[in-house]
C-alpha cells in the first residue's frame, strides 16, 4: 500500500547504490580541490573522476574481514581506480565523507518533500474556494457550537501547511550542511579551501565550525518539522473520520468500485486511508525523539547516532511522502454531503443561535448574566428535548418584554454567522 503512494525517487534516495554514489562524489571533489591546491597530482582528480567506480557487493564483501564501512568502501573504489587510489580520502575522516553525502540525501528527499507538501496547500486552495459558502456546523469539544462554512475548514488546513512549508523549507536548508574538517574538526590535515570546494559544487554550506560531524541539532530540527508536519496531517485526517461517523456523515473518503468495507459486513464504508495516516503520525513523532536523542554525543563525537539515523532518515522521509500523498488524495476527492450539513444544522432546533439572542438583549439593557439565563433555559429544553428555540422565545413574556418577533426572527438568520467568510479567504489567499 504504500508503495502505491510513495514515489520511487524517495526509495532510491536510500538505497545502498546512492549512499555510495554520494560518498564517491563527496571524495573526488575533494581530490579535485586537492589537486588544485598542489597537495596531490594535478591530474590525480580528473583521472580519478573517470576510473572511480565500487560495488557494493564487494564493500560488503571487505566490510566483512575489516569491520569498517568507509575502509571497504575506498578498498572497493580503490581496485577500479589503481594507483591513483592512493590520492583519494588524503586528510579527511570518515564522517567528512558520510555527513556531507547524508546532507546530500536529505537535500533529495526534502526537495521531494516540498513538492508533496506544495501539492498539498494546491488541493486545500482549490476546496476551500469550492466549498467557501457551504455551511456546516461548527463543533467544540465535539458538541454543536455555531455555524462556518466548510470552506473554511479547508482554508484553515490551507495556512498551516502554508507554515509548515516554511517551516521544512527552513529545515531543509538547516540540514543542507557539509564539513571536510578532518578527524576532530581542526583542518589539521587539510585545507579549509578543500571543504569549500567540495560544498559549493555539490550545493550545500560549509559548517562554520564542527567536530568530528556535522552537528545533530541540525539533523533534530529537520526530523522535529517532519514530525510537526505529520501531526497536522493526523489533525486532518482525524476531521475527516469524524466527519464520516454514521451520526454525523457530512463527508466522506473516496470509496472506489469494487472496494470492500469489511470482511463481515457489505454495509461498511471505513475511512482507512485517514486511519492509516494517522497512525503513522505515532511513528513520525518517534522519529523525531530519536533525532533529539542523538544530539547529545561523547567529546567530539560518538557512533550512537548513525544506527539510528540509518533507520529514521529513509523510513521519515518515505513516510512522510506516502502520508501527504495519500492525505492529498483523499482530500481532493471528498464526497461531501451539504444537505447532510444543513440538516446538523437544522438539528439543533436553533440552539446554536442562542449567542446572538443573548447579545440581543444585551443590547436592550438585560445584564448579561441575566440574559444567559433567559436564554440558556430555551436553549437547554430544546437541546435535551426538541422542539424550536424560536417558539419557546416567542412563548416568553419576559423576553417579549425586550424583543419582538422581528428581532427574534433575525438573530435565528444563519447568513449573519457567515457575513465575514469573504474577509477571511482575503487575509488567507490574499
Amino acid at each position: 500500500m504504500i508503495a502505491r503512494y510513495t514515489r520511487p525517487e524517495m526509495g532510491r534516495i536510500w538505497t545502498e547504490e546512492n549512499q555510495f554514489q554520494k560518498w564517491l562524489e563527496v571524495e573526488i571533489l575533494a581530490t579535485e580541490a586537492l589537486g588544485r591546491l598542489g597537495v596531490v597530482p594535478k591530474g590525480a582528480g580528473a583521472r580519478i573522476r573517470k576510473k572511480a567506480r565500487f560495488d557494493v557487493k564487494r564493500i560488503r564483501e571487505i566490510e566483512r574481514e575489516v569491520k569498517h564501512e568507509t575502509i571497504a568502501f575506498l578498498s572497493s573504489v580503490a581496485e577500479y581506480v589503481g594507483d591513483d587510489a592512493r590520492h583519494i580520502h588524503v586528510g579527511m575522516t570518515s564522517s567528512d565523507v558520510m555527513d556531507t553525502a547524508f546532507a546530500l540525501q536529505l537535500k533529495e528527499a526534502s526537495a521531494l518533500l516540498i513538492e508533496d507538501v506544495k501539492e498539498m496547500i494546491r488541493t486545500l486552495r482549490s476546496q476551500a474556494l469550492k466549498y467557501k459558502n457551504t455551511p456546516m456546523i461548527g463543533r467544540t469539544h465535539g458538541v454543536h457550537a455555531e455555524p462556518i462554512t466548510f470552506g473554511l475548514k479547508f482554508a484553515l488546513w490551507h495556512e498551516e501547511m502554508r507554515r509548515n512549508l516554511e517551516r521544512l523549507e527552513k529545515a531543509a536548508a538547516d540540514v543542507a550542511v557539509g564539513k571536510i574538517s578532518g578527524a576532530v574538526g581542526t583542518f589539521a590535515q587539510i585545507s579549509p579551501r578543500v571543504e569549500a570546494y567540495v560544498c559549493k559544487k555539490a550545493g550545500l554550506k560549509p559548517a562554520a565550525v564542527s567536530n568530528q560531524i556535522i552537528q545533530r541539532d541540525r539533523h533534530a530540527f529537520f526530523f522535529a518539522t517532519l514530525a510537526v508536519i505529520a501531526s497536522s496531517l493526523e489533525k486532518f485526517a482525524v476531521e475527516v473520520r469524524h466527519l464520516q461517523r454514521t451520526e454525523v456523515q457530512e463527508a466522506e473518503e473516496p470509496f472506489t468500485a469494487g472496494q470492500k468495507g469489511s470482511s463481515a459486513m457489505p454495509h461498511k464504508r471505513n475511512p482507512i486511508l485517514s486511519e492509516n495516516v494517522a497512525g503513522l503520525a505515532r511513528l513520525m513523532r518517534s522519529y523525531a525523539l530519536a533525532a533529539m536523542e542523538n544530539v547529545a554525543l561523547w567529546h567530539e563525537r560518538d557512533i550512537s547516532h548513525s544506527s539510528v539515523e540509518r533507520v529514521i532518515a529513509p523510513d521519515a522521509t518515505i513516510l512522510l511522502d506516502f502520508m501527504l500523498r495519500r492525505l492529498t488524495y483523499v482530500l481532493g476527492n471528498l464526497a461531501v454531503y451539504p444537505e447532510n450539513m444543513r440538516r446538523n444544522i437544522e438539528k439543533s432546533g436553533g440552539a446554536i443561535f442562542s449567542e446572538r439572542i443573548l447579545l440581543k438583549l444585551v443590547e436592550k439593557g438585560v445584564a448579561r448574566d441575566q440574559a444567559y439565563r433567559m436564554v440558556q433555559r430555551h436553549a437547554l429544553k430544546v437541546g435535551k428535548g426538541g422542539g424550536e428555540l424560536k417558539s419557546e422565545l416567542l412563548g416568553d413574556p419576559e423576553i417579549r418584554r425586550y424583543l419582538a418577533p422581528a428581532d427574534i426572527e433575525d438573530a435565528l438568520d444563519l447568513k449573519h454567522y457567515l457575513k465575514n467568510v469573504d474577509a477571511i479567504f482575503k487575509r488567507v489567499f490574499h
